[in-house]
Protein backbone atom coordinates (compact mmCIF):
# COMPACT_ATOMS: atom_id res chain seq x y z
CA UNK A 1 0.00 0.00 0.00
CA UNK A 2 1.52 3.54 -1.03
CA UNK A 3 1.72 6.30 1.56
CA UNK A 4 2.02 9.33 1.99
CA UNK A 5 0.10 11.00 -0.17
CA UNK A 6 -0.32 14.91 -0.35
CA UNK A 7 3.64 15.20 0.21
CA UNK A 8 5.09 16.57 -3.51
CA UNK A 9 9.11 15.93 -2.81
CA UNK A 10 11.69 18.13 -4.86
CA UNK A 11 14.65 16.25 -6.85
CA UNK A 12 17.69 18.18 -7.81
CA UNK A 13 20.26 16.11 -9.82
CA UNK A 14 22.11 17.47 -13.09
CA UNK A 15 22.40 13.30 -14.02
CA UNK A 16 19.04 12.65 -15.94
CA UNK A 17 19.74 9.01 -15.25
CA UNK A 18 19.74 9.97 -11.07
CA UNK A 19 16.45 11.56 -11.84
CA UNK A 20 14.77 8.62 -13.21
CA UNK A 21 16.12 6.28 -10.70
CA UNK A 22 14.44 8.65 -8.11
CA UNK A 23 11.33 9.41 -9.90
CA UNK A 24 10.89 5.15 -10.71
CA UNK A 25 11.80 4.79 -6.64
CA UNK A 26 9.12 7.06 -5.27
CA UNK A 27 6.50 6.39 -7.73
CA UNK A 28 6.50 2.83 -7.14
CA UNK A 29 7.00 3.11 -3.52
CA UNK A 30 4.41 6.69 -2.90
CA UNK A 31 2.08 8.36 -3.73
CA UNK A 32 4.07 11.35 -3.66
CA UNK A 33 4.14 14.23 -6.36
CA UNK A 34 7.54 14.38 -7.48
CA UNK A 35 9.41 17.61 -9.11
CA UNK A 36 12.42 17.54 -10.62
CA UNK A 37 15.08 20.27 -11.44
CA UNK A 38 18.48 19.58 -13.37
CA UNK A 39 20.49 22.44 -11.79
CA UNK A 40 20.39 24.90 -8.62
CA UNK A 41 19.16 28.01 -10.55
CA UNK A 42 16.01 25.70 -12.14
CA UNK A 43 15.28 24.13 -8.10
CA UNK A 44 15.45 27.57 -6.62
CA UNK A 45 13.09 28.80 -8.91
CA UNK A 46 10.57 25.41 -8.89
CA UNK A 47 11.15 26.11 -4.95
CA UNK A 48 9.59 29.70 -4.75
CA UNK A 49 6.72 28.60 -7.59
CA UNK A 50 5.52 26.18 -5.53
CA UNK A 51 4.91 26.78 -1.55
CA UNK A 52 4.08 23.19 -0.57
CA UNK A 53 7.36 21.68 -0.96
CA UNK A 54 7.54 19.12 1.50
CA UNK A 55 11.13 18.06 1.18
CA UNK A 56 14.05 18.65 -1.14
CA UNK A 57 17.06 15.96 -2.53
CA UNK A 58 19.91 17.72 -3.64
CA UNK A 59 22.79 16.70 -5.31
CA UNK A 60 26.38 18.27 -4.80
CA UNK A 61 28.05 18.16 -7.32
CA UNK A 62 26.49 19.73 -10.17
CA UNK A 63 28.06 22.49 -12.29
CA UNK A 64 27.31 26.48 -12.39
CA UNK A 65 25.64 26.21 -8.88
CA UNK A 66 26.63 23.63 -6.98
CA UNK A 67 23.96 21.68 -4.32
CA UNK A 68 26.23 23.97 -1.04
CA UNK A 69 25.09 27.08 -2.92
CA UNK A 70 22.14 26.08 -3.83
CA UNK A 71 21.19 24.55 -0.26
CA UNK A 72 22.50 28.63 0.78
CA UNK A 73 20.28 30.46 -1.40
CA UNK A 74 17.27 28.34 -0.42
CA UNK A 75 17.72 28.43 3.42
CA UNK A 76 18.15 32.28 3.04
CA UNK A 77 15.01 32.66 1.74
CA UNK A 78 11.99 33.15 4.05
CA UNK A 79 9.76 30.72 1.76
CA UNK A 80 11.83 27.81 1.54
CA UNK A 81 14.18 27.87 4.48
CA UNK A 82 12.27 25.33 6.46
CA UNK A 83 12.33 22.75 3.71
CA UNK A 84 14.34 19.93 4.80
CA UNK A 85 17.14 19.32 2.20
CA UNK A 86 18.87 15.75 1.94
CA UNK A 87 22.56 16.28 0.11
CA UNK A 88 23.34 13.39 -2.72
CA UNK A 89 26.93 12.57 -2.97
CA UNK A 90 29.45 9.78 -4.41
CA UNK A 91 31.35 10.09 -1.13
CA UNK A 92 31.88 12.22 2.01
CA UNK A 93 35.48 12.61 1.32
CA UNK A 94 36.14 14.08 4.42
CA UNK A 95 35.00 15.45 7.86
CA UNK A 96 34.91 19.42 6.21
CA UNK A 97 33.08 18.26 3.45
CA UNK A 98 29.87 16.37 5.57
CA UNK A 99 30.02 19.31 8.02
CA UNK A 100 30.06 21.49 4.94
CA UNK A 101 26.69 20.15 3.91
CA UNK A 102 25.31 20.31 8.00
CA UNK A 103 26.25 24.16 8.14
CA UNK A 104 24.74 25.06 4.98
CA UNK A 105 21.34 23.57 5.98
CA UNK A 106 21.44 19.96 4.86
CA UNK A 107 19.75 17.42 7.14
CA UNK A 108 20.99 14.43 6.03
CA UNK A 109 23.08 12.91 3.69
CA UNK A 110 22.84 9.48 0.63
CA UNK A 111 25.44 8.35 -1.21
CA UNK A 112 25.43 7.38 -4.85
CA UNK A 113 24.93 4.74 -6.52
CA UNK A 114 21.56 5.16 -4.63
CA UNK A 115 20.59 2.08 -2.66
CA UNK A 116 16.92 1.33 -2.78
CA UNK A 117 16.11 0.58 0.75
CA UNK A 118 18.41 3.30 2.08
CA UNK A 119 16.58 5.75 0.16
CA UNK A 120 13.00 4.97 0.82
CA UNK A 121 13.58 4.26 4.37
CA UNK A 122 14.89 7.67 4.92
CA UNK A 123 12.46 9.40 2.73
CA UNK A 124 10.01 7.82 4.87
CA UNK A 125 11.45 8.61 8.23
CA UNK A 126 11.46 12.70 7.52
CA UNK A 127 7.93 12.12 5.74
CA UNK A 128 6.74 10.61 8.74
CA UNK A 129 8.23 13.36 11.21
CA UNK A 130 6.18 16.31 9.06
CA UNK A 131 3.15 13.93 9.00
CA UNK A 132 3.47 13.74 12.68
CA UNK A 133 4.24 17.70 13.20
CA UNK A 134 0.94 18.37 10.83
CA UNK A 135 -1.05 16.48 12.67
CA UNK A 136 0.44 18.04 16.30
CA UNK A 137 -0.35 21.42 14.84
CA UNK A 138 -3.59 20.55 13.90
CA UNK A 139 -4.46 19.22 17.04
CA UNK A 140 -2.83 22.19 19.22
CA UNK A 141 -4.95 24.62 16.04
CA UNK A 142 -8.09 23.14 17.03
CA UNK A 143 -7.59 23.74 20.77
CA UNK A 144 -6.30 27.06 19.80
CA UNK A 145 -9.87 28.11 18.17
CA UNK A 146 -11.95 25.70 20.87
CA UNK A 147 -10.09 28.14 23.40
CA UNK A 148 -10.80 31.48 21.39
CA UNK A 149 -14.27 30.43 20.99
CA UNK A 150 -15.15 29.64 24.81
CA UNK A 151 -12.99 32.92 25.39
CA UNK A 152 -15.60 34.53 23.26
CA UNK A 153 -18.58 33.56 24.61
CA UNK A 154 -17.39 34.44 28.17
CA UNK A 155 -16.64 37.94 27.11
CA UNK A 156 -20.25 38.30 25.21
CA UNK A 157 -21.29 36.72 28.68
CA UNK A 158 -19.66 39.16 30.61
CA UNK A 159 -21.00 42.13 28.42
CA UNK A 160 -24.30 41.33 28.15
CA UNK A 161 -24.26 41.12 32.55
CA UNK A 162 -22.35 44.28 32.05
CA UNK A 163 -25.23 46.00 30.00
CA UNK A 164 -28.16 44.89 31.86
CA UNK A 165 -26.55 45.59 35.45
CA UNK A 166 -28.87 48.06 36.87
CA UNK A 167 -25.91 49.25 39.51
CA UNK A 168 -23.83 51.69 37.54
CA UNK A 169 -20.03 50.49 37.35
CA UNK A 170 -16.72 52.12 37.52
CA UNK A 171 -13.47 50.77 36.73
CA UNK A 172 -10.88 53.43 38.20
CA UNK A 173 -6.66 53.07 37.48
CA UNK A 174 -4.80 53.17 40.71
CA UNK A 175 -5.05 57.42 40.86
CA UNK A 176 -8.51 57.41 40.22
CA UNK A 177 -8.73 57.93 36.45
CA UNK A 178 -12.05 55.85 34.85
CA UNK A 179 -10.67 53.10 32.15
CA UNK A 180 -14.21 51.61 31.99
CA UNK A 181 -18.17 52.01 32.18
CA UNK A 182 -20.95 50.21 31.97
CA UNK A 183 -24.48 51.73 30.29
CA UNK A 184 -25.79 52.75 33.64
CA UNK A 185 -23.16 54.15 34.85
CA UNK A 186 -23.62 56.56 31.73
CA UNK A 187 -27.13 56.88 32.80
CA UNK A 188 -27.06 58.12 35.97
CA UNK A 189 -24.14 60.51 35.12
CA UNK A 190 -25.79 61.89 31.78
CA UNK A 191 -22.13 61.39 29.76
CA UNK A 192 -21.28 59.39 27.12
CA UNK A 193 -19.02 56.83 27.69
CA UNK A 194 -16.14 58.21 25.43
CA UNK A 195 -16.37 61.40 28.05
CA UNK A 196 -16.12 59.14 31.07
CA UNK A 197 -13.05 57.46 29.76
CA UNK A 198 -9.75 59.77 31.14
CA UNK A 199 -12.28 61.69 33.76
CA UNK A 200 -11.25 61.45 37.44
CA UNK A 201 -13.42 60.18 39.64
CA UNK A 202 -13.61 63.34 42.05
CA UNK A 203 -14.86 65.00 39.29
CA UNK A 204 -18.29 62.72 39.28
CA UNK A 205 -17.95 61.58 42.87
CA UNK A 206 -18.78 62.92 46.14
CA UNK A 207 -18.71 61.54 50.04
CA UNK A 208 -21.35 62.33 52.57
CA UNK A 209 -19.38 64.59 54.90
CA UNK A 210 -17.17 67.48 54.49
CA UNK A 211 -14.50 65.51 56.58
CA UNK A 212 -15.06 62.82 53.48
CA UNK A 213 -14.67 65.30 50.34
CA UNK A 214 -11.40 64.61 48.50
CA UNK A 215 -10.37 61.35 50.77
CA UNK A 216 -11.09 58.97 48.34
CA UNK A 217 -7.56 58.66 46.65
CA UNK A 218 -6.48 58.77 49.87
CA UNK A 219 -7.53 57.39 52.93
CA UNK A 220 -9.98 55.14 50.77
CA UNK A 221 -6.79 54.19 48.41
CA UNK A 222 -5.31 53.19 52.17
CA UNK A 223 -8.19 51.06 53.27
CA UNK A 224 -8.48 49.20 50.00
CA UNK A 225 -4.82 48.06 50.07
CA UNK A 226 -5.43 47.03 53.72
CA UNK A 227 -8.85 45.17 53.08
CA UNK A 228 -9.32 44.68 49.66
CA UNK A 229 -12.75 45.94 49.37
CA UNK A 230 -15.17 48.68 51.04
CA UNK A 231 -18.68 48.47 50.52
CA UNK A 232 -22.07 50.41 51.55
CA UNK A 233 -20.68 53.80 51.43
CA UNK A 234 -22.86 56.86 51.45
CA UNK A 235 -21.94 58.71 48.66
CA UNK A 236 -23.20 60.87 46.03
CA UNK A 237 -22.84 61.30 41.96
CA UNK A 238 -22.44 64.43 40.39
CA UNK A 239 -24.26 64.14 37.24
CA UNK A 240 -23.61 65.85 33.93
CA UNK A 241 -25.89 68.78 34.18
CA UNK A 242 -24.91 69.50 37.82
CA UNK A 243 -27.15 67.23 40.11
CA UNK A 244 -26.10 65.24 42.97
CA UNK A 245 -27.58 61.82 42.74
CA UNK A 246 -27.35 59.65 46.50
CA UNK A 247 -25.88 56.10 45.80
CA UNK A 248 -24.64 53.32 47.59
CA UNK A 249 -21.38 52.74 46.94
CA UNK A 250 -18.96 49.61 47.03
CA UNK A 251 -15.21 49.49 45.91
CA UNK A 252 -13.14 46.53 45.11
CA UNK A 253 -9.21 46.73 44.57
CA UNK A 254 -7.82 44.36 41.61
CA UNK A 255 -4.06 43.51 42.26
CA UNK A 256 -1.63 42.87 39.68
CA UNK A 257 0.94 39.86 39.41
CA UNK A 258 3.00 41.87 41.86
CA UNK A 259 0.31 42.33 44.20
CA UNK A 260 -0.50 45.93 43.96
CA UNK A 261 -3.40 47.94 42.51
CA UNK A 262 -3.98 47.55 39.51
CA UNK A 263 -7.45 47.98 38.52
CA UNK A 264 -10.73 49.35 41.72
CA UNK A 265 -13.87 48.52 40.29
CA UNK A 266 -16.85 50.15 41.95
CA UNK A 267 -20.49 49.75 42.05
CA UNK A 268 -22.81 52.48 42.66
CA UNK A 269 -26.90 51.59 43.67
CA UNK A 270 -29.00 54.61 42.87
CA UNK A 271 -30.74 55.42 46.06
CA UNK A 272 -33.36 57.90 44.76
CA UNK A 273 -36.22 57.39 46.02
CA UNK A 274 -35.18 55.21 49.05
CA UNK A 275 -35.02 57.14 52.65
CA UNK A 276 -33.32 55.68 56.05
CA UNK A 277 -34.78 54.24 59.22
CA UNK A 278 -33.65 54.06 62.23
CA UNK A 279 -31.88 50.56 62.36
CA UNK A 280 -29.60 51.47 59.79
CA UNK A 281 -31.87 49.65 56.77
CA UNK A 282 -33.18 51.39 53.58
CA UNK A 283 -36.60 51.33 52.54
CA UNK A 284 -38.17 52.53 49.25
CA UNK A 285 -40.61 55.73 49.75
CA UNK A 286 -42.46 53.51 47.15
CA UNK A 287 -43.79 50.97 50.09
CA UNK A 288 -45.32 53.82 52.06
Amino acid sequence: MKRYAGFKLLAVDDNEHNLFTLRALVEQHMDVEILEARGGAEALEIAQAHNDIDLIILDVQMPEVDGFETAQMLKARRKTRDIPIIFLTAAFKTEDFQRKGYDVGAVDYLLKPIDDNQFLNKISTYFRLIEKERQLNQVLEEKVAQRTAELDQAKQYLERILKYMGEALLVLSPDGIIREVNPAACDMLGYAREELIGMSIGDVFEEEGEEQAGAFMGTWLEALIRTGALRDIDAAFIAKNGERLPILFSRTAVLDADGDIGDIICIAKNMRGYRKVSDGADISTAAG
